[in-house]
This record gives C-alpha cells, sequence and structure tokens, in this order.
C-alpha cells in the first residue's frame, strides 16, 4: 500500500455538526414561509412557544422538516446564538 492509498483520518464535532443542521433547518423553513407570505420570525416564534405544527406552512415539505429537529434543541441553539453575539 501506498501513500496515496492512505487518506487522513477526518474527525467531526457533533455538537457543530448539530448546529450547521439547525441553521439549515430554519433558514429552509425561512424561505418557504416568505414564499407564502408570511413573517417566518413570527410563524416560528408561534411554533416555539406553543408547539403547533400548524405555524409552519407545509409548503416545500417545511412543517416537516422543523419537525425533524426538537424543538427544545432549537430554542438552545438561538439562546446560544444571541448569547455568543451580544457578549461584552
Amino acid at each position: 500500500m501506498t501513500k496515496k492509498d492512505i487518506s487522513p483520518t477526518v474527525s467531526f464535532n457533533a455538537d457543530e455538526v448539530r448546529r450547521k443542521n439547525i441553521a439549515q433547518v430554519l433558514k429552509l423553513v425561512q424561505e418557504a414561509l416568505e414564499e407564502r407570505g408570511y413573517t417566518a420570525i413570527n410563524q416560528l416564534a408561534g411554533y416555539l412557544i406553543s408547539n403547533d405544527p400548524a405555524y409552519i406552512s407545509s409548503h416545500k415539505n417545511a412543517r416537516s422538516i422543523i419537525q425533524s429537529v426538537e424543538r427544545h434543541e432549537i430554542i438552545e441553539e438561538l439562546v446560544r446564538f444571541y448569547l455568543e453575539e451580544h457578549a461584552e
């Protein structure tokens, strides 16, 4: 076996992968809601507060996409992001 046959070991940070997934989910849902004429922030806040998926349109499968992530994980990520961005 030559050096060309060996690939470097790749390590993944599970927390980073989870955070990127949540960001992608929120972005996809935002786009779908806005395409339907909704204010994404209001709809997402309603969903996160009530856990009622009816706040999220089924357009572009947005309702299923948002439910693919635990609601508490989304809330945790939003709080983490806010606090990190506003740390003094």
